[in-house]
């Protein structure tokens, strides 16, 4: 298999249709081996009627089925988990991606590059409430992860199969696989592509997922810096904190025996003790969050790094 197209869906029963039409003719114009993988991520409208007719004219086209809502990034992991192309590109169902820019895609993959996104350039959503959250947004992440994008929300992306099938994904953050990737060693473009107005349905996101999206990248930045040493960070916060307090503690020390004076009322040696107490139980979770790693790698004897290719000969 050559592609596998994965749209996430919710609630799209006007788009459906016009969304698979327009998906065959970009597809056959390619010329490669396709399947397409649409989830539907617990619909409450006829989302699943229209798909469930398609499907049985045309077996390329595989439905998932969510026995309720599980978010965006679920319904993208259970289709890389059933994806069987050699590339993925993934879409969202709305119909404001368009499915004519698959190629520009490809041809960038191509390239060798291991991960392509694009980048709405001529974004038609509304300016306050869409594009400049999203602007902050994509600047912080850049900023934040070193991988830099114009678009990490743009649903509109390609992957090369290693990529998507070493990626856990949880939580929200598929909109992060461009930077989690890019532990691996991946290569990442961006390429300007299409957006259209909504035509029909409602939008699913808001300004309330910004809280969201600002705490999972706080957790995709402790996952590219210290998933594998986790006491580099608490035990350094911890050292900070207990040194900060020995040092308070020396301090009211002198105070007191050379120089005579009462420190029994003084908030400073409140907050040494609190600094001194607060490095130990940072140390300590250092320890056990190191603990934790070393049992996850060995349980599941899973690797600390990632091949790109292997070059052996063998007897």
């Amino acid at each position: 298999m050559d592609l596998s197209i994965v749209i996430p869906l919710y609630n799209e029963e006007e788009n459906v249709e016009q969304l698979y039409t327009q998906l065959k003719a970009a597809l056959e114009g390619v010329g490669r081996e396709y399947e397409i993988i649409i989830v539907d991520d617990g619909s409450t409208d006829g989302s699943f009627d229209v798909l469930k007719r398609l499907h049985e004219g045309d077996e390329r086209l595989k439905v998932i089925r969510f026995r309720r809502n599980f978010g965006q990034t679920a319904a993208f992991a259970a289709g890389f988990d059933r994806s069987q192309g050699q590339v993925v590109i993934t879409l969202d169902a709305d119909l404001q991606n368009d499915p004519a820019d698959i190629p520009l895609l490809l041809e960038k993959i191509e390239e060798g590059y291991d991960v392509v996104s694009g980048w709405r350039l001529h974004r038609q959503d509304p300016f306050l409430t869409r594009r400049l959250p999203s602007i902050i947004a994509n600047w912080l992440i850049s900023q934040v992860t070193g991988v830099h994008l114009h678009d990490y929300g743009c649903s509109l992306k390609a992957y090369r199969r290693e990529v998507v099938k070493n990626v856990q994904l949880y939580g929200e953050l598929h909109r992060f696989i461009p930077a989690i990737a890019n532990w691996m060693g991946v290569s990442v473009a961006e390429v300007p592509v299409s957006h259209h107005r909504r035509r029909f349905g409602k939008s699913k996101y808001g300004l309330s997922r910004t809280a969201r999206v600002l705490l999972d990248l706080l957790t995709v930045r402790f996952l590219l810096s210290y998933s594998t040493r986790p006491i580099h960070i608490f035990g350094g916060l911890g050292l900070i904190s207990f040194v900060a307090g020995i040092g308070l503690g020396g301090y009211l020390s002198f105070v007191k025996f050379a120089l005579g004076q009462k420190i029994g009322d003084r908030p400073l040696l409140l907050l040494a003790i609190l600094l001194m107490v607060l490095g130990v139980q940072l140390i300590s979770m250092g320890l056990l969050g190191e603990l934790v790693v070393r049992t996850y790698y060995e349980t599941l004897d899973k690797p600390i790094y990632a091949v790109r290719e292997v070059l052996e000969i063998r007897d």
